[in-house]
């Protein structure tokens, strides 16, 4: 039996905070009957979900994502909207929580009605910060939120997951970093759609306009030329709140261009299939991990792998025979 009670869908549907809160509380355990629970529930509240413009948002540590999530967020809310953020902490190897606690970094919505700021531990793995997020993701859309915001940890390959079940994916850059790419991998601006160079007030403003000319120089030579979207390079400032009606614009044009064109309706077809795969592929490690045949091999095999007496590719040829793979 599980250890609580699942929330009632018309609660979370009825935009209740605590019942959203446990909603993916529920979707976050490993306990097989939580996830069953989770199942019903997410299957209850799929016809209220698809609503939301989702907007994944990276970047460089120190590039300023939690004050700009802030400052974003509050504008939004002072236009009408309602808005969720779903923080991807790093996790603690210890207890598995989060670290950052980006509730505390985000002042104002932490503390406004009309917005739900949730830190996530990432779990060390990238296919389970994907999975979760999503189903948290669509809670937050049953529940009425206008503008979903997904933060990444930016600190590698999370950011393909998150700009793979977002709808628009902001790359947030430092002016002055170094060079045109400001320390972010060229695969990343590959998968902007838009590009805010953040601290850009004050003595910034020169090397923040700066770096976006070199930014608009490199997307010229990455993007085909006839590509549906060009990403545009704005600047911005989440400390002054500054360029952030252009940068929302911004967003609601990319996303009226993705349904003229029928893009976001496909996307979110592939997202749905990827979904659907990236839960597959954790029930399978979760099988495995539990099979009693593995747990008793599995300390032999990896100290064998750890000492070099076995290669990684034959120890995971066994584990998976173990369980007839």
């Amino acid at each position: 039996m599980s250890r609580r009670l699942p929330p009632d869908p018309d609660a979370v549907a009825a935009g209740d905070r605590s019942a959203l809160a446990r909603a993916i509380t529920l979707v976050e355990s490993k306990r097989a009957d939580d996830r069953a629970a989770a199942r019903k529930l997410l299957d209850a509240l799929m016809p209220r979900t698809g609503r939301a413009i989702r907007v994944g948002i990276t970047g460089v540590p120190g590039v300023g994502k939690s004050t700009m999530i802030d400052s974003l967020g509050a504008h939004l809310v002072e236009q009408g909207l309602k808005v969720a953020v779903l923080a991807v902490d790093p996790s603690s190897r210890r207890t598995g929580g989060a670290i950052l606690g980006d509730k505390t970094r985000m002042a104002r919505l932490a503390i406004e009605p009309e917005a739900f700021v949730r830190p996530s531990p990432s779990s060390g793995t990238l296919g389970g910060v994907a999975a979760k997020t999503r189903e948290a993701m669509l809670l937050c859309e049953a529940a009425g939120f206008d503008a979903i915001l997904v933060e990444t940890v930016g600190v590698g390959q999370s950011e393909t997951a998150v700009s793979e079940l977002t709808d628009t994916f902001l790359v947030l850059a430092l002016p002055g970093a170094g060079d045109e790419l400001q320390g972010i991998k060229k695969g990343v601006i590959e998968l902007a759609d838009i590009i805010a160079v953040n601290k850009a007030d004050g003595p910034g403003a020169e090397r923040a306009a700066t770096a976006a000319a070199e930014y608009r120089a490199a997307l010229r030579i990455l993007i085909p030329p006839g590509a549906p979207w060009m990403p545009p390079v704005l600047l911005v400032s989440g400390l002054v709140e500054m360029g952030l009606a252009d940068l929302w614009k911004a967003v609601l044009a990319h996303r009226a261009k993705m349904e003229a064109t029928g893009a976001l309706a496909e996307k979110r077809r592939t997202q749905n299939t990827r979904w659907m795969w990236a839960m597959v592929e954790e029930r399978l490690r979760d099988h495995m991990r539990a099979s009693p045949i593995v747990r008793g091999r599995l300390p032999e095999l990896e100290s064998a792998v750890a000492n070099g007496a076995l290669s990684p590719a034959a120890g995971a040829d066994e584990l998976a025979g173990l369980i007839g793979l």
